[in-house]
């Protein structure tokens, strides 16, 4: 199957639309922009170089943080699946659009500020936090650098059930 994946970066042009399908999948759609901007180097001046709109796809997990975040007029990062969409008007002219399934959707932070509000595996609460199953990843191990031992001190996340409590390594 043609699969092109790609990262557009741009903002929000429509409110996102949240429906309910008949098979019980939600579907939420908007469509964003990507303006190409170019230094012209003669005047010193940033010169528009065209627009890219395309309607994004957000299904399963994604509608719902989605449409608790992001509102018209957001910078926003979208990955996923480039699709052409090719249809006839009611006045018989051929068009064609660009449509994105999206896999992930974020704030731009170049262009804004956001606060994380993390979901809950288990439906916790909206305080409750996703844990990560991988016992003593990288990752894990990178976000704790600092925590009540320093900027020079990590900790090692423990084995699973009945080891001794994470010691420090050196950094």
């Amino acid at each position: 199957m043609y699969e092109a994946m790609a990262t557009v970066v741009g903002t929000v042009v429509t409110q996102p639309v949240k429906r309910d399908l008949s098979n019980g999948e939600q579907v939420l759609t908007f469509r964003m922009a990507s303006n190409s901007r170019r230094l012209d180097f003669a005047t010193g001046e940033w010169t528009d170089n065209g627009t890219l709109f395309l309607t994004v796809t957000c299904w399963r997990r994604l509608v719902g943080g989605v449409d608790a975040s992001l509102r018209r007029g957001d910078p926003v990062l979208v990955y996923g699946q480039l699709r052409s969409h090719e249809y006839r008007t009611k006045d018989g002219v051929e068009r064609r659009d660009l449509e994105m399934r999206a896999t992930a959707v974020g704030p731009d932070l170049s262009r804004c500020t956001a606060r994380v509000s993390r979901r809950s595996e288990t439906g916790g609460g909206s305080g409750a936090l996703i844990r990560n199953t991988c016992v003593g990843s990288s990752a894990e191990n990178r976000a704790r650098v600092g925590e009540e031992l320093g900027d020079s001190a990590a900790i090692v996340a423990s084995a699973p059930s009945g080891s001794a409590a994470p010691e420090p390594v050196d950094a």
